[in-house]
């Protein structure tokens, strides 16, 4: 999934940023794919982690036409927003046969899943009213819907495990 994810993030940070992408001196949009790969696989997990950050502030940035003199702020609360949400994600672990589950404890799985649901709705809430001092409330709403979109790509993407999947749908809180 993380692979997945930062190949995603990849590919769309050269297509929309790659003049913007210079990250530790390499001109990523000059380089083949095939010596971006090299130099990402060089890098360590810290730095695949900035750069994948940075690509997709970038990204961000440049889908929402953010003012330069909004970027830095922008970036922080988009930042925290992400964070908050990973962590409420965190708390709920979708690795789980529910046919293996008692009553009691699939209505338990059950109502952890809204309850995180509703910490992770509660969280945009709050992200959206923040940004909204920053960004006008068109661009909040492209923020959400690009995110909702990437998801979906994502998911598309995503390798079924040796299980047969095909019929149960992703489970999400």
């Amino acid at each position: 999934m993380k692979k997945i994810l930062f190949t995603l993030f990849i590919m769309y940070g050269f297509g929309l940023n790659a003049q913007n992408a210079q990250t530790t001196d390499y001109d990523w949009k000059k380089m083949d794919p095939k010596q971006r790969k090299e130099v990402i696989n060089n890098l360590s997990p810290e730095e695949r982690k900035e750069l994948l950050k940075k690509f997709r502030n970038n990204m961000v940035l440049e889908n929402l036409e953010i003012d330069a003199s909004d970027k830095t702020e922008f970036t922080q609360l988009y930042n925290e927003y992400l964070e908050n949400q990973k962590q409420i994600k965190g708390q709920f672990n979708p690795n789980f046969n529910p046919e293996a589950l008692s009553d009691d404890e699939a209505k338990a799985k059950l109502q952890q899943s809204f309850e995180v649901g509703q910490r992770l709705l509660d969280n945009r809430k709050k992200y959206a009213d923040k940004m909204q001092q920053v960004i006008p409330c068109q661009k909040v709403l492209k923020l959400f819907q690009s995110e909702g979109m990437m998801r979906d790509k994502m998911n598309e993407r995503k390798p079924h495990s040796g299980h047969d999947n095909t019929a149960r749908p992703k489970q999400n809180p």
